[in-house]
């Protein structure tokens, strides 16, 4: 611990309670250990099998990369909404995207994109990474790679719809409000699938076996149609034909390539945010 590493130690007897204590992660047996070493320690294994303290490892690793994942995927949400409304409001005294529809992203993007991506298994990769030091940073510097390229595809589009689709398009403004909100949302349901993998280049790999981030994607594109074609009202949005869906789904699935292609970037080891620091 003095040379800054992250210890874990296991014990069941009453001599190991003080380095039980004493480590980062202590973990005592439930069956054979004292209750000396149970009250010192971090994690009891409660069938007394060593093995169990691989899967231990397996899966708080799933957890702490599944919440990675989940605030790269929100991060890039606001960042784009922030920055799309901000640019607007200054530029031409009005916001593309309503304070309705922005409750209504940040629900299903909170709520089933949460779900969607804390729902990933651990797999056998994770126990190849080295582990995470206790001053690393939660935001990487490829979470920031990642993030700050889709956020930035997604102003330049929104921000062309909002000054020039109408004219591109040829539509009224209403309907050009409408394409760039849903145009948004769809972007939002690709990049999901971005943000399954942080470094890894094929997104899709294992999807298949995780039924229920499929389940929850399905869900997210029938209430957005939910709420693009039949909740006009309440949206503030205008019913769409076929072609401009079209549109909007080809501005989402371009995030795709993108995602490929940033992740041949190199990147730093060295925090990002550590650059803001120096003097």
């Amino acid at each position: 611990k003095q040379k800054g590493h992250v210890v874990a130690v296991t014990g069941d007897g009453t001599n190991d309670a003080p380095a039980l204590k004493e480590a980062d992660v202590g973990l005592s047996m439930g069956i054979q250990g004292t209750e000396v070493a149970k009250e010192s320690s971090d994690i009891v294994i409660l069938d007394d099998n060593f093995a169990s303290v691989a899967t231990v490892l397996r899966w708080g690793r799933c957890v702490y990369n599944n919440i990675q994942k989940f605030i790269q995927f929100q991060l890039t949400v606001n960042v784009a909404a922030l920055v799309i409304n901000f640019v607007a409001a200054v530029s031409a005294g009005e916001v593309p995207l309503t304070a309705v529809q922005l409750l209504w992203v940040n629900l299903i993007m909170d709520t089933l994109g949460a779900l969607a991506l804390a729902t990933e298994k651990p797999t056998e990769e994770l126990m190849t990474k080295p582990p995470v030091g206790r001053t690393e940073p939660l935001i990487t510097n490829i979470m920031w790679r990642n993030l700050l390229a889709q956020a930035l595809y997604q102003i330049i589009v929104l921000l062309t719809l909002q000054f020039k689709g109408e004219s591109i398009f040829g539509v009224t403004e209403k309907v050009n409000d409408t394409l760039i909100f849903n145009t948004f949302v769809l972007c939002q349901v690709f990049n999901e699938f971005n943000a399954r993998k942080l470094e890894k280049k094929n997104v899709f790999k294992g999807i298949h076996r995780n039924k229920l981030f499929l389940g929850i994607i399905a869900i997210t594109i029938v209430l957005q149609v939910v709420m693009v074609e039949f909740l006009k009202k309440f949206a503030g949005t205008e019913r769409l034909n076929w072609g401009q869906w079209g549109e909007c789904i080809g501005f989402g699935i371009v995030s795709w390539p993108i995602g490929w292609i940033v992740k041949w970037i190199p990147v730093p080891k060295r925090p990002f945010l550590s650059y803001l620091n120096m003097k």
